[in-house]
């Protein structure tokens, strides 16, 4: 027998985990990308509280949202107003960082990142709050625009964007906006992965944990072994997503 094929033999699979599962009595109703429709936010909370009375939690229930809540969409200030009181449906809520609450951050310091904002739905969340456009160069329109979202932002909204999570850990999931850079732990992924990554992290096989994550939007949800997708683009389509987990199970709502 050749050394080649005696070394083929010897191979053995990577071990695979065992499926994910969320802690002994815990529901999680994640809800993906909302962008900006309250409209639609507010279609999918009756359908959660029919869930919870059709199927009645044997412990505790959460809401996660995944993360994009402002631009595109005509609502982003509305969307705010409500989620800041950090319950949905009646159950306690929990909330991640999108790419774009992240943008609008770091526009609110520093104006040079409204060009990046805007070409990606931001005007939308100023036209929320009432802040247009002024000026007559790029960079004074720019900057009073940023100058006017100071203004026209309430404490309370800007009090909740800064205490958006970057990523939930529960039993055998992990909840984060756009995914993980495959073979790290959590403590040392990047930020810009957990808000942005793509492919490195679709490419991925027999993760730690089963990720559910938004931000890439597909047509519909995608349940696999190793991630739940479902940014069903709510913005355009209307259809915004929300998975519910208990245990090992996992099912879809849709508004």
């Amino acid at each position: 027998m050749s050394r080649f094929s005696f070394d083929f033999l010897r191979r053995r699979k990577a071990p695979s985990r065992a499926p994910a599962s969320l802690p002994s009595g815990l529901r999680v109703y994640a809800i993906g990308d909302v962008h900006g429709r309250l409209d639609c936010m507010l279609m999918l909370e009756p359908a959660i509280r029919r869930d919870l009375i059709k199927r009645p939690p044997q412990g505790d229930a959460i809401v996660i949202f995944l993360g994009d809540y402002i631009d595109r969409g005509p609502d982003s200030s509305g969307i705010i107003n409500v989620l800041r009181h950090r319950r949905f449906a009646g159950l306690p809520a929990r909330f991640l960082l999108g790419n774009h609450e992240d943008a609008m951050l770091r526009f609110l310091e520093d104006a040079k990142i409204g060009p990046a904002w805007f070409a990606h739905g931001g005007m939308a969340t100023l036209a929320s709050y009432s802040v247009k456009p002024a000026g007559e160069s790029r960079e004074s329109r720019d900057e009073q625009l940023r100058q006017g979202l100071i203004e026209a932002l309430p404490a309370a909204h800007l009090a909740f964007l800064e205490s958006l999570e970057l990523w939930i850990e529960l039993g055998g999931y992990l909840f984060v906006h756009a995914g993980i850079r495959p073979g790290k732990p959590i403590e040392q992924q990047r930020r810009e992965d957990l808000l942005m990554i793509r492919d490195p992290f679709f490419a991925g096989i027999n993760l730690r944990w089963r990720v559910v994550h938004g931000h890439t939007v597909i047509e519909k949800p995608l349940l696999t072994r190793d991630r739940i997708s479902i940014d069903t683009g709510a913005y355009a389509t209307g259809n915004l997503t929300c998975v519910v987990i208990e245990g090992e199970s996992a099912e879809i709502l849709v508004s």
